[in-house]
């Protein structure tokens, strides 16, 4: 298995953080609510149901990030765009001191996530890459490449980066006359 980028740590590590944040503001207006400080209970609900789900997918399309996980990257392209607008609405409320971190945060995942690195290494196909150990404990003996021909189930599964990539090898190059 080839190497994670850096940016694909870096990416991953700023999403987990605004999940974090999120599950931590869940559970504030959770208890806030409940304990009837909310002028609207609601309105209370809601925000928590939204921010813990919101929170605890942000964790999810971080750890899908580390274990290269080919869908993880557009729900983290995402989430960030969603945060932009966030943030400058907190801009106009005069709320800085929330706004700064998560322009910034949104800004430095949105260019990590979609940098060259993270995007070559989240299209490839890690699990043809490594020797994944058996029930046994003895490294499994590596089946090949994936058949293309013949029923769909045949073979190993492939990435659709992989299968991607197999598809435009096929096509037929243009001969431009000089």
């Amino acid at each position: 298995m080839t190497k994670r980028p850096f940016t694909v740590q870096a990416a991953a590590a700023l999403e987990a953080v605004e999940g974090a944040a999120a599950v931590g503001f869940g559970v504030f207006t959770g208890v806030e609510t409940a304990a009837g400080a909310a002028v609207d209970p609601a309105s209370g609900i809601g925000v928590t149901v939204l921010a813990l789900a919101g929170g605890l997918g942000m964790l999810g399309c971080a750890r899908g990030l580390l274990l290269a996980a080919q869908w993880s990257r557009a729900p983290a392209v995402l989430t960030q765009l969603f945060a932009l607008p966030i943030t400058w609405s907190l801009w106009q409320s005069d709320r800085l001191e929330i706004a700064v971190p998560l322009g910034v945060v949104a800004v430095l995942a949105l260019i990590a996530v979609l940098s060259p690195p993270s995007t070559a290494w989240l299209i490839e196909d890690h699990d043809e890459d490594e020797e994944r150990p058996g029930d046994d404990g003895e490294p499994r003996e590596d089946p090949g490449p994936a058949k293309t021909t013949g029923s769909p189930h045949a073979g190993e599964p492939r990435s659709l980066g992989q299968r991607l990539k197999d598809r435009l090898k096929e096509q037929p190059t243009k001969n431009t006359p000089s």
